[in-house]
C-alpha cells in the first residue's frame, strides 16, 4: 500500500500524464472492488444477519488505508493541476472528474464505517448497561444514516436496511429502559371504580440513582395519576414514608371529613411540592449529560401541570369582588416560592411563566370571570318566567350606591356665588315630574337592573381595564335583553296580553333607567369612561321602540279578535229573523266580554294613561265596525232598528264599565266617565243610536241646518241614507231629506 504513493509521486515533484492516469485506473478498480466489499459485508450483517467479525474488521482497515491513499493522490494532483494550469487544463479535467467519483465513494464508503462502529459501541453500552452511552451511540448511527442519503438510488435496498436495523435497536433500547424503571419505580394502579374513588395509587423509589434519561411515558404516568389528581380533588393527601429494605414510598389517602370543593392555590403547591422533592432526593437528582433528570421530567410535564393548576386551581380562587383583589397578593406570593422552589429543584427554568403571569393579571382574570359570571346570571334572568311581577310606584327609586362626590365637583360647589342661587326659578316642578307611573314589571327585570347597578359598582375604584370590561358588560347585559327576551317569549308575548303588557312595562322601566344610569358613575368611573364615554343615553329610544312594537303587537291581535267576533253578526241585517239577531246579540256579547277580561288582565298592570288608551283603542275598533256596517244596510224596518237600537244600547251602557284601570273599584268612575276621551267614534255611535229611534223631525232638528250634534258626526248624504234606510218613500221624507243639506 505505501508503496503505491510513492509510485504515484515523481521524483522531480512532477506527475507525468501518463503515469499519474494508470494510477487512478487502479485506484477507480480498488474502490469498487472495496466498496463491494464493504457492501456485501453490511448486507449480511444488517440484512442477511450473518455473523462476519473478523473479516468486517479486516475491511474497516482497508477502508482507512484507501482513503488515505486518495487523500494523497487528490493533494497531489490538485498541486500538479495548479501548477500547470495554463497548458494541461483539459488533460487533468477529465483525470480529476475520476478521481472525484473515487472520492465520493470513499466518502460513503467511510460513513458506513462510522455505523458499524458505533453499532458495535451500542451494543456493548446495552451489555454493560450503559444506556446514555449506548443511546449516544445510537445517535451516532443515525447520523450516519442521514449522510448517506446521496447515495446512488441503486443502493436503496441497503439504506432501508440501515434504518430498519436503527429502529429495531432504538425498541431494544426502550425495552431495557422500561425494565430497568419498572425495576426500581413500582406503580400501584386503581384497577376498578372501587378502588379509583379511594386513590390510594402509589409507587416505591428505591434507592438507586438512575443514569437513564426519564422517558415520556413514566412522567405521564406521574402527571395523570398524582400530579393532577392532587391539584383536582381537595380530599386527597399525599404520605411519605421511608423504610430501608424496601425504600420510599409515595401514597395518595382519601380523607372523608373534607368538604371542600376546591382546594387553595397554597394547599395545592405544598402537596406538588412534597413529591417533587421526593423524586429530587431519591431519584432524579442525576445529570445527564449538561443536563439533571429533575429539568428533563420538568421540560416533560410542566406545561400540562401549570395548565392543570390555572384551570383547576387558580381559576377558582379569582376573587369574585373587587374589594377582595388587594388580598389576593398573598396568592401572587405563594405562586412565586412555587416557581423559585421548583427551579431549585431544577424542575424549573428561566423567568417567569404562564402559571405566575396568570396569578399576576388577577385584575384582568377578575374583570373577566365577573363579566362572565354577570353575563350567564343576566341570561338566566332573562329566560325566568315574566309573570312574576313586583309593583312600580311613582316614588320608586333605585337603590343607587352612596358613592364619593369627586373632587371636581366639591370645587364647582364650593365656588357657587349667592348670586347664582338668586337666579333659580321659583316655580318649580312637581315632585312626581319625570317619575315612572304606577305599574307592574317582571321580578327578574328588577333583579336585572340590580345586577347592572352592582357591576358598575364594581368597576368605580378599578383598573382602567377592568373598569372599562365591567362597563361594556353592563351595555352587553341591555344588548342581550334587547335581543333574547323578544325571542325566547315571542310565542308568548303573542299568546298571553298580560305578558305583552308586563314587557312593555319592562322595556318602558329600563328606558327610564338608562336616561340617567350613566351619569350617576360617569364621574366616579377612569378615563375614558368619565370623558363622556360612560353613557347609555343611546340605548333609551330602542328600549322604547321595543316595549311599543311588542304591546302594539298584541293590540293587533285583540283588534283581530274583535272584528272576527263581529263577522258572525251577519253585518246586523234582518234582525227581524230570529236566528240572524241571536247571532248579532252574541257577537255583541262576546265583544263585550272580550273587553272586560282584556280590563281585568291589564288592570293594575299598565300605567293608567296607556291602560285608557289601550281600551279605548279597542272598543273604539268595535263600535267603528258596528258603525259601518250599520251604515252600509239599505232597508231598516222598525223592528231591525227596535233590535239595532237594543244592541247598540247595550255597548254604550257596558262599554264604559271596561274601564277598570285600578283595582280599588271606586276609583274607577272617573275613567268610565272619560270614555269619550279615550274613543274616539263615541260620541258617533250614541247619535247614531238616537237616529234609530227617533222620527223624522227630530232627526231634522238634531241636524239643525248643518250645525246640530249630527252634523258634527255625519255628513249629509251619511244623514240622508239613514233617513232612507229607516223610512219609507214619503212626502214627509221627501221633505226632511231637502232639509238635510
Amino acid at each position: 500500500m505505501a508503496s503505491f504513493v510513492t509510485d504515484v509521486l515523481a521524483s522531480s515533484g512532477k506527475l507525468e500524464k501518463e503515469d499519474l492516469s494508470g494510477k487512478i485506473s487502479k485506484m477507480s478498480r480498488k474502490v469498487e472492488d472495496t466498496k463491494e466489499e464493504v457492501c456485501d459485508m453490511i448486507n449480511k450483517r444488517y440484512t442477511d444477519f450473518l455473523p462476519s467479525l473478523q473479516g468486517s474488521e479486516e475491511l474497516m482497515v482497508q477502508v482507512d488505508e484507501v482513503s488515505k491513499e486518495m487523500d494523497v493522490l487528490k493533494n497531489c494532483i490538485e498541486t500538479e493541476v495548479q501548477q500547470n494550469i495554463h497548458v494541461a487544463v483539459a488533460e487533468y479535467a477529465k483525470l480529476k472528474q475520476q478521481l472525484e467519483k473515487n472520492t465520493i465513494i470513499i466518502t460513503m464508503l467511510g460513513h458506513l464505517k462510522e455505523f458499524h462502529n458505533a453499532m458495535e459501541e451500542f451494543n456493548k453500552a446495552l451489555v454493560d448497561k450503559k444506556y446514555v452511552d449506548a443511546a449516544n451511540q445510537l445517535e451516532r448511527a443515525r447520523a450516519s444514516v442521514d449522510s448517506l442519503k446521496g447515495w446512488k438510488t441503486s443502493q436503496l435496498p441497503l439504506l432501508s436496511a440501515l434504518r430498519s436495523e436503527l429502529t429495531v435497536q432504538r425498541e431494544n433500547l426502550i425495552y431495557h429502559l422500561g425494565d430497568e424503571w419498572k425495576g426500581l419505580v413500582i406503580w400501584r394502579l386503581p384497577s376498578s371504580k372501587g378502588e379509583t374513588s379511594s386513590f390510594l395509587n402509589w409507587f416505591k423509589i428505591l434507592n438507586i440513582k438512575l443514569d437513564f434519561c426519564c422517558c415520556c411515558g413514566p412522567g405521564q404516568v406521574l402527571l395523570k395519576t398524582m400530579l393532577k389528581p392532587l391539584v383536582m380533588y381537595p380530599s386527597l393527601c399525599v404520605r411519605v414514608t421511608e423504610q430501608q429494605s424496601e425504600g420510599t414510598t409515595l401514597a395518595l389517602h382519601c380523607l372523608e371529613e373534607s368538604t371542600e370543593e376546591r382546594s387553595t392555590p397554597s394547599q395545592v403547591y405544598s402537596k406538588l411540592l412534597l413529591v417533587l422533592k421526593t423524586l429530587h432526593t431519591h431519584l432524579l437528582d442525576v445529570s445527564i449529560g449538561d443536563k439533571k433528570l429533575s429539568a428533563i421530567l420538568g421540560e416533560l410535564i410542566w406545561e400540562e401541570i401549570s395548565q392543570c393548576i390555572i384551570h383547576e386551581c387558580l381559576l377558582y380562587s379569582i376573587p369574585t369582588n373587587s374589594s377582595q383583589l388587594e388580598k389576593y397578593n398573598t396568592v401572587i406570593k405563594e405562586t412565586e416560592e412555587f416557581e423559585k422552589s421548583l427551579k431549585e429543584l431544577e424542575f424549573l427554568q428561566g423567568d417567569s411563566t404562564d402559571l405566575l403571569k396568570y396569578a399576576r393579571d388577577v385584575n384582568c382574570h377578575f374583570a373577566s370571570k365577573k363579566c362572565k359570571d354577570v353575563i350567564v346570571a343576566a341570561r338566566k334572568l332573562m329566560t325566568s318566567k315574566m309573570h312574576n311581577t313586583v309593583k312600580i310606584t311613582p316614588d320608586y327609586k333605585l337603590r343607587l350606591p352612596k358613592l364619593p362626590a369627586p373632587g371636581s365637583e366639591v370645587k364647582v360647589k364650593q365656588e357657587t356665588t349667592k348670586e347664582e342661587l338668586i337666579m333659580e326659578n321659583t316655580k318649580q316642578l312637581s315632585a312626581w315630574s319625570l317619575c315612572l307611573p304606577a305599574c307592574r314589571i317582571s321580578e327578574s327585570v328588577q333583579q336585572l337592573m340590580e345586577l347592572a347597578l352592582n357591576t358598575l359598582c364594581e368597576a368605580v375604584g378599578s383598573s382602567t381595564q377592568c373598569a372599562l370590561q365591567l362597563f361594556f358588560t353592563v351595555r352587553n347585559i341591555f344588548q342581550l335583553f334587547y335581543d333574547v327576551v323578544p325571542t325566547y317569549h315571542k310565542e308568548n308575548l303573542l299568546k298571553f296580553p298580560h305578558l305583552a303588557a308586563i314587557q312593555h312595562n319592562n322595556c318602558m322601566y329600563l328606558a327610564h333607567h338608562l336616561l340617567t344610569l350613566g351619569h350617576h358613575f360617569r364621574a366616579h368611573l377612569p378615563q375614558p369612561l368619565s370623558e363622556g364615554v360612560a353613557t347609555f343615553v343611546d340605548m333609551v329610544p330602542g328600549f322604547r321602540k321595543l316595549g311599543a312594537q311588542c304591546f302594539l303587537a298584541q293590540m293587533n291581535v285583540q283588534r283581530a279578535e274583535l272584528l272576527e267576533r263581529l263577522s258572525t253578526a251577519h253585518n246586523f241585517c234582518n234582525l227581524d229573523d230570529e236566528d240572524n239577531y241571536i247571532a248579532a246579540s252574541k257577537a255583541v256579547r262576546q265583544v263585550i266580554h272580550q273587553l272586560k277580561q282584556l280590563g281585568t288582565v291589564w288592570q293594575d298592570v299598565l300605567p293608567v294613561s296607556i291602560y285608557c288608551k289601550a281600551m279605548g283603542n279597542l272598543l273604539n275598533t268595535a263600535i267603528t265596525e258596528v258603525i259601518a256596517k250599520i251604515m252600509m244596510l239599505e232597508d231598516i224596518s222598525s223592528e231591525d232598528g227596535e233590535h239595532l237600537h237594543t244592541l247598540c244600547q247595550t255597548i254604550i251602557e257596558e262599554g264604559p264599565l271596561v274601564f277598570i284601570p285600578l283595582a280599588e273599584e271606586n276609583k274607577n268612575k272617573k275613567y268610565q266617565e272619560e270614555v269619550p276621551l279615550y274613543v274616539k267614534k263615541w260620541s258617533t255611535f250614541k247619535e247614531l243610536v238616537i237616529v234609530l229611534r227617533a222620527n223624522l223631525q227630530e232627526i231634522v232638528d238634531r241636524w239643525a241646518d248643518g250645525k246640530g250634534p249630527l252634523a258634527v258626526e255625519f255628513s249629509s248624504s251619511e244623514v240622508k241614507n239613514l233617513i232612507r234606510a229607516l223610512f219609507q218613500n214619503t212626502e214627509r221624507r221627501a221633505v226632511a231629506l231637502t232639509k238635510i243639506k
